[in-house]
């Protein structure tokens, strides 16, 4: 006999789902699982309360270090009162000032001597100086002639006492302009001549025995008239600790 045909197989059409086949909820993914690392790869919690408590220590050590400052400052300036030197201009010399106008310019040949008052006003404190360098001239409003330079070796002041200094310059065949040496010569007859002394040193306090550091100024004593001196009046003079700190 022969065989039957085959039954063509027929297919399915698009879109087509087996009732029979399990449902699959759309979307639905197992969660990942965290891999394991060992103890070495854990990462460490920083530290960061401890550096708290170091900054809040070392801001209150702070604190209490400038309290101490001030309140030993205060302590201080009660009990010893302190007060700044004092400097007068006593008087001020010409012995020789010769303007001689010679073919290849004016030149001028001075000497002078000046006698410096320092006064130390304190019961409790002595002031100590350093070596001072002392710079002289006459003239004002930027038409200053220098007259010499010269330096005092240091000294000392004690309590409630004062120091008289004096202060020799000289200068010799110095070159001026011929307008510059006309005016000095006729102020130096007219006696209108204005004298300056600058002079830049370093000041230590002595407490109790005790010397307390050296503080560099520098005391300036500007546009003094000869006439004013010679009337026995001795200008103050003004010391600057700072650039802009002037005391009189």
């Amino acid at each position: 006999m022969s065989e039957p045909p085959l039954k063509p197989v027929l297919q399915k059409p698009p879109g087509y789902k087996d009732p029979n086949a399990p449902a699959v909820k759309p979307g639905f993914r197992p969660p990942p699982r965290k891999p394991v690392l060992p103890p070495s790869f854990h990462p460490r919690k920083r530290r960061s309360g401890c550096c708290r408590v170091c900054c809040c220590c070392f801001c209150i050590f702070f604190l209490i270090l400038i309290l101490l400052l001030l309140i030993c400052g205060a302590v201080f300036y009660l009990w010893f009162d302190p007060k700044l030197p004092g400097f007068h201009v006593q008087s001020f010399r010409i012995s020789r000032f010769n303007v001689t106008k010679k073919s290849d310019g004016t030149y001028l040949d001075a000497q002078t001597t000046t006698r410096v008052e320092v006064k130390n006003p304190n019961s409790k404190m002595t002031y100590y100086y350093g070596n001072t360098e002392v710079d002289v001239s006459v003239g004002e409003g930027g038409d200053e002639t220098e007259l010499g330079t010269t330096t005092v070796h240091g000294f000392t002041t004690g309590k409630q006492n004062t120091t008289s200094l004096k202060v020799e310059t000289k200068v010799s065949n110095k070159l001026v302009d011929d307008g510059v040496g006309t005016r000095l010569q006729a102020r130096y007859r007219s006696k209108s001549l204005r004298v300056n002394m600058e002079a830049r040193t370093k000041i230590g306090l002595g407490v109790a025995g005790l010397k307390i550091g050296m503080v560099g100024v520098t005391v300036k004593c500007d546009g003094i008239a000869l006439k004013r001196l010679d009337g026995g009046d001795m200008p103050k003079c003004v010391i600057n600790m700072l650039k802009w700190l002037n005391i009189h």
